[in-house]
């Protein structure tokens, strides 16, 4: 008779087979388990280290500007020639013959061709209006308007005089300026720069930090002509014995605007 011990002789190994395969089973998770470990704990680490980065070190933004007063070098006056007549055509002709002396007179005052231009011409009709009355078209106005850049400030008064005598019967006004701006421009940038350089500095030391360089420079503003105080202008002719129409020139400010940014030191 067979003994009961040989029929389940086997099932240790069967046993074993499971205690190994559930180890594999375990190392297995163990090395899935740590990347992602490392994964859940990596973006916290990073995003301290992104927002670190992110964060841009103090600065300090200022505007300046400088100065400079300089005599100016040239004018440009603007004047016309009105004409009224019953007619358009005779309206535009009178006109034609007043400019065409007034070209001449500017020839033989100096005044270069290329220093004259037109820059406006214009005509229309003329309506007098009576309550309860239609318009009534009473004639034509012809009007040509000339921009004159004169180089000679001595000659600016003068020049004004000989065109009114020579038909010109508006004036707009005169504007002064310079010929080449650029040194003024040059001298009031440096200026500025100092201006600028000298407030960041101030800044900085009342907020108990150092400056550092600039991160960066913009310009603005500049040159522009100042217009002068438009003149009473007599429209008739003149005696040659009378005193040319005084015409200061006075003094032209040009200006830079600067904007700086400053590193602070901290």
């Amino acid at each position: 008779m067979n003994r009961p011990a040989a029929a389940i002789a086997p099932a240790p190994a069967v046993t074993n087979r499971l205690l190994l395969m559930s180890g594999a089973v375990m190392a297995a998770a163990a090395l899935f388990a740590a990347p992602a470990a490392r994964a859940q704990s990596q973006p916290d680490g990073g995003a301290a280290m992104m927002m670190h980065a992110m964060v841009a070190p103090p600065a300090l933004n200022l505007s300046a500007y400088g100065e400079v007063k300089t005599a100016p070098d040239m004018a440009t006056i603007s004047f016309g020639v009105v004409t009224e007549a019953t007619t358009a055509a005779e309206a535009m002709r009178l006109n034609a013959t007043r400019m065409t002396e007034v070209m001449a007179t500017l020839r033989r005052a100096g005044i270069a061709e290329r220093d004259v231009q037109t820059s406006g011409l214009n005509l229309s009709a003329q309506y007098d209006y009576v309550q309860n009355e239609p318009p009534r078209l009473r004639g034509y106005q012809a009007n040509n308007r000339v921009t004159v850049i004169i180089n000679d400030l001595d000659a600016v008064g003068t020049t004004a005089d000989a065109v009114v005598a020579a038909g010109v019967n508006q004036i707009d006004g005169i504007s002064f300026g310079l010929k080449d701006p650029s040194a003024a421009e040059n001298r009031a940038r440096q200026i500025a720069v100092r201006n600028l350089q000298a407030k960041a500095s101030l800044y900085a030391q009342a907020l108990g930090v150092g400056l550092g360089g600039i991160r960066s420079l913009s310009e603005g503003g500049g040159y522009s002509p100042q217009p002068a105080p438009m003149y009473a202008m007599r429209a008739q002719s003149m005696d040659s014995s009378e005193s040319s129409t005084p015409v200061a020139a006075g003094e032209l400010t040009v200006r830079i605007d600067i904007t700086g940014v400053y590193d602070l030191v901290r």
